[in-house]
């Protein structure tokens, strides 16, 4: 089967306590309810998946053509739309509300975020540099060093790390442990950190791992 995923958004970061005493980081994720907005088929569109919503937004806040392409599916209106590829994509139909009972206890799964922005950023937090010495009258601590090159080819060779703007990128986090999942406030509970702030627009897309033979 191809993947299947969620819309959710990252409400936080706690722990648990296992039956057998284990102290497990975990975080909250509020996985859905979302809402199949669009269908999409091999043969009328080239490939199989499901467009779905998440996050109700106001009518007054969207636009005419997203409003008639929202009343297929229901009389709400969704601020996040995603596509989830499926294998089949008769077993839907438009209007069906994905919740976490797509995802089992124990389960892993891919989770993409975007990561914190952190603005313009210099070379020791955005890469790691070590700064200069501290000795010997040096008074450039934080700065990169030089970055030129000599007689040739006399200049910055491209991809240099250098300051610049830090954070907004997205990342997937793999194989993610489903510690929890709380269905009746459709909240699921994942081991270890995600990507992004708090509130933050996640996606999770199940793992389809080869059966061990």
């Amino acid at each position: 089967m191809r993947s299947k995923g969620l819309i959710g958004k990252k409400v936080g970061m706690t722990a648990v306590f296992t039956p057998d005493g284990r102290h497990i980081p975990v975080t909250v994720i509020q996985a859905g309810p979302c809402v199949i907005t669009q269908i999409k088929t091999a043969e009328k569109d080239g490939y199989n998946a499901l467009q779905i919503g998440f996050g109700q937004k106001k009518d007054t806040k969207t636009n005419k053509p997203l409003k008639g392409h929202f009343l297929k599916s229901g009389d709400k209106c969704y601020g996040t739309l995603k596509e989830i590829g499926v294998d089949d994509p008769g077993e839907y139909s438009l209007g069906q509300i994905l919740g976490p009972d797509l995802f089992q206890v124990g389960e892993r799964v891919n989770v993409i975020g975007t990561t914190k922005g952190r603005g313009f950023a210099g070379v020791m937090k955005r890469h790691g540099f070590g700064g200069m010495r501290a000795t010997h009258g040096v008074k450039g601590h934080r700065v990169p060093g030089s970055i030129g090159c000599s007689a040739w080819p006399s200049k910055v060779i491209k991809g240099k790390k250098l300051p610049g703007h830090y954070g907004t990128a997205q990342k997937t986090i793999k194989n993610l442990e489903i510690i929890d999942i709380r269905p009746d406030e459709n909240l699921i509970l994942l081991k270890g950190p995600i990507p992004g702030h708090q509130d933050g627009i996640v996606i999770l897309n199940k793992l389809n791992l080869a059966p061990k033979i």
